[in-house]
């Protein structure tokens, strides 16, 4: 079925490879445009495929920017095989073709790395972990770290609990699903993975699809990756993936927030955009206080200015992915806020 948000006939730009075997897609025109955003959406998605995309692009048409979306290896269905390292690896690899591709053309180009959802974990982790990555994962064996380059700005936008959403699944029901039709596949997910854990050659093994289906539908998720999603043992040892609860520590938002000026991979200030209506998140989250505390961690309580207080901020009545009927106020709003920041950096 067609997109109702994206136009009939598409629109223009460039498809890239920046490695051999993966994408990314440059929307563009013919005029002048030196600086560049790249996006990287959340679990499930892929090339262009997050529908408030359409609206910056045509709002980027007539300036200097151009949007760029990628493909990973754990893109649509595949990111319950993936991790956080080797997306960011991903990432730094075609920022640093954009990078070299703009440069040939354009003098002083910049860019802008915006995720949505997942897509801000992996923005997060980007500027928080050590540079190059560390790890050496025995499930990841061929995965070879490179060298992240600085980015000129960045943009978090619907930065979500994935443990919290589950948990919210387990006391609410999803879709013909009770409750306790939920806990039930939970025990029985966590039971397995349990067994797993108990060796690291079986933690990597997939979970049955008639289970992991009725919480993530039509993904293959391993052992690792769940856990690394659901996070059992949060908030007091949280797990990679776990960086948006609410319920996370302020010494453990010190060692994620807190460490974006210390790695020194952020030239300018981030910007955070919470969708106030939210459908993965708990009605018991106070937005407006947990983006404070994430501001207080970045800017190590006013010590620094990392946290972009001119446009980050909670979207009145923003969905998840700002993608039903009621959004057009919701995008408005998110379009202006990553216009005026592009506008500042360009002249910054």
């Amino acid at each position: 079925m067609a997109s109702k948000f994206w136009p009939k006939g598409g629109l223009p730009g460039i498809l890239h490879h920046y490695t051999e075997t993966l994408t990314t897609f440059e929307f563009t025109s013919n005029i002048r445009q030196p600086h560049s955003v790249l996006f990287v959406g959340g679990l499930g998605d892929g090339l262009a495929t997050t529908s408030y995309m359409v609206d910056v692009v045509r709002a980027l048409q007539p300036t200097q920017w151009s949007l760029f979306s990628l493909n990973l290896s754990s893109s649509y269905g595949q990111w319950g095989l993936g991790h956080l390292d080797r997306d960011t690896d991903e990432i730094a690899a075609c920022i640093r073709y954009i990078l070299d591709y703009k440069s040939a053309k354009y003098d002083n180009s910049k860019i802008i790395l915006m995720g949505h959802s997942t897509g801000s974990q992996a923005v997060l982790h980007y500027l928080h972990r050590p540079n190059p990555h560390i790890s050496s994962p025995v499930f990841d064996p061929y995965l070879q770290h490179v060298t992240r380059p600085a980015l000129d700005g960045a943009i978090m936008q619907a930065p979500v609990s994935d443990r919290q959403a589950i948990l919210q699944l387990l006391k609410e029901g999803f879709g013909d699903k009770s409750a306790s039709d939920m806990q039930a596949v939970y025990d029985q997910i966590e039971a397995l993975v349990k067994d797993a854990a108990r060796t690291h050659t079986l933690f990597d093994t997939l979970l049955p699809l008639e289970l992991t289906s009725q919480i993530y539908p039509g993904a293959p998720i391993s052992c690792r990756r769940w856990m690394s999603l659901a996070s059992p043992r949060s908030p007091q040892a949280p797990s990679e993936d776990d960086l948006f609860s609410s319920d996370l520590s302020d010494e453990q938002l010190s060692e994620t927030f807190g460490m974006i000026k210390s790695q020194g991979l952020l030239k300018s200030k981030l910007v955070v955009l919470y969708s106030g209506a939210d459908q993965s998140v708990p009605g018991h989250v106070d937005k407006e206080g947990l983006l404070r505390r994430w501001k207080n961690a970045a800017d190590h309580g006013g010590k620094h200015h990392i946290w972009d207080d001119e446009h980050s901020g909670v979207i009145p009545g923003a969905s998840h992915a700002l993608s039903n009927d009621d959004q057009v106020e919701p995008r408005r709003n998110l379009v202006k806020r990553v216009l005026g920041y592009v506008h500042r950096l360009e002249h910054s």
